[in-house]
Formats: C-alpha cells, sequence, structure tokens
C-alpha cells in the first residue's frame, strides 16, 4: 500500500513562570500522533506527516503530489493551515488546497479527517470546516460554532454496522472516549455511520464513512491519540487494528 498522508498533530506550547520579578519561560514541541504512526506501522502501513506549523509551506497543491500516498489524513489541524500558502501571504492568487482535496476524492482518493481542538469546526469554532469543499465530501457535516465537547465522565460507543469491514476482527467492547467533536451525520444513500456515542445531546455519530464520487471519506469525530482517547482506549488490543483497518477501506484494501 502506498503511505499514508498526515497533516497536523503537532503542538508548539510556551509557558511563563513568575517567581517575584523574576519571570522565565521554556517551550517544548509535542507530537500526538505518535500511538497512531505506531499503530499504523504494527499493520505495515508507512506514515507521512507533515505538522500543522508546516502545512503552509509544505501541503501538496496538485493532484500529481497527492498521487503518491494512499490517503491523506487531516487531524487537529485547521482550514487555514491549509488554506494559507506563501502565495497568498505575499498577495498573490493561489490553490484551494479545501477543494484540492474534495476533487482529489472525486476521483478516487480518500479523505479522513480525525477529531480534535482544530478539526471539524473546532473547540473554540476556529477549524472552520464548515461549508468548505473538504466538508463537501465528508460523510458529515459540521455544526456553526465551537462543536468540541469534553466528557471526563466518559463516552461509550455504540457500534451499528458490526459486519462493515472497518469493524471486522476488532474485539469489543470498544473503550471508552473523554470527548469528541459534535457533528451532524449526512443524510443521503452513500454515507453509513458505523458507530455512534449517546448524550444529553442525543445520539453523536462517532465513526461514519462514504462514497464520493470515485473515492471515499470517512470521518472520526474523537482524537487518534490523547486526550480525548483514553489510555484504556490507547493500550485496547483493538486499536491498532481498528485504525488500520479505517486506512485500508479508505484505500480499498478491504
Amino acid at each position: 500500500m502506498k503511505p499514508v498522508l498526515l497533516a497536523g498533530e503537532t503542538f508548539h506550547v510556551t509557558s511563563f513562570a513568575a517567581k517575584g520579578y523574576e519571570v522565565g519561560a521554556s517551550s517544548r514541541y509535542s507530537n500526538g500522533a505518535e500511538r497512531y504512526i505506531k499503530g499504523l506501522a504494527a499493520h505495515d502501513i508507512a506514515v507521512v506527516q507533515i505538522g500543522g506549523e508546516r502545512c503552509e509551506s509544505e501541503f501538496p497543491t496538485t493532484i500529481e503530489a497527492l498521487a503518491p500516498y494512499s490517503t491523506v489524513v487531516l487531524s487537529d489541524v485547521g482550514a487555514l493551515s491549509l488554506l494559507y500558502t506563501p502565495q497568498t501571504r505575499a498577495g498573490r492568487r493561489s490553490v484551494n488546497r479545501l477543494a484540492l482535496l474534495r476533487e482529489w476524492v472525486e476521483r478516487g482518493g480518500a479523505l479522513m479527517m480525525a477529531g480534535g481542538y482544530c478539526s471539524f469546526q473546532g473547540i473554540d469554532g476556529l477549524a472552520m470546516f464548515r461549508c468548505t469543499d473538504v466538508e463537501e465530501c465528508l460523510p458529515i457535516e459540521c455544526f456553526p460554532g465551537p462543536d468540541g465537547m469534553e466528557a471526563p465522565e466518559g463516552l461509550d460507543p455504540v457500534v451499528d454496522e458490526i459486519d462493515h469491514p472497518i469493524l471486522a476482527g476488532v474485539p469489543s467492547p470498544i473503550p471508552y472516549v473523554l470527548g469528541m467533536n459534535r457533528v451532524a451525520a449526512r443524510a443521503s444513500t452513500d454515507t453509513k455511520t458505523l458507530i455512534r456515542c449517546g448524550h444529553r445531546h442525543g445520539q453523536m455519530p462517532l465513526l461514519s464513512v462514504r462514497d464520493y464520487g470515485a473515492g471515499r471519506s470517512l470521518a472520526w469525530m474523537t482524537d487518534i491519540g490523547p486526550h480525548w482517547l483514553s489510555e484504556d482506549f490507547m493500550q485496547w488490543s483493538g486499536y491498532d487494528l481498528l485504525m488500520a483497518n479505517m486506512i485500508r477501506w479508505l484505500a480499498r484494501e478491504i
């Protein structure tokens, strides 16, 4: 299988500590995809990662540049990180990479969006994928405004389509999650919600899939790593297989 292109999941954290008049600063870099990359590697699926801070300059800008990849995974990276390019920064026209991704899927490519603070609409509404070309080809529809939901009590996934290839061999029960993005299931015959979570807001899609044109798309409404994925989930024996099966289904390997 061709490698997966993963965009996002990197963080720069800057901290200040004040001790009287003395103030010290420190910073650290974090990659939230380490568990995910390890899980896919266990099933011989390679990942090429472009951190969110590098998407503006490095994310592909043509169909040809996407061709080496089986699937594109957008995870915890907002729309602006893909819309901005070095050309637009300089005041010139450039490619709309959200439109590029929709066209790529329509032609036979595969796109996954995973949940997080900067996915779908995002925890503060800053991810801004609503009414974009990417949303158009996803199996869900974004709500306006912030959609991130913390659930410290835990949300228990419920499987609705146990016979779907993505869930083949995946052990049950699926462990709880600690948060997710609230979205609406798309009402179309080419879309299926495989897993959902119940909350006082009602039943919310957790994993949805769609055939779009000649390609496929998938939405996973929680993290691929900490913190919305609980420690129990990341240590669960089914983690590697579930994540790998999502990619295999998108790439038409299963």
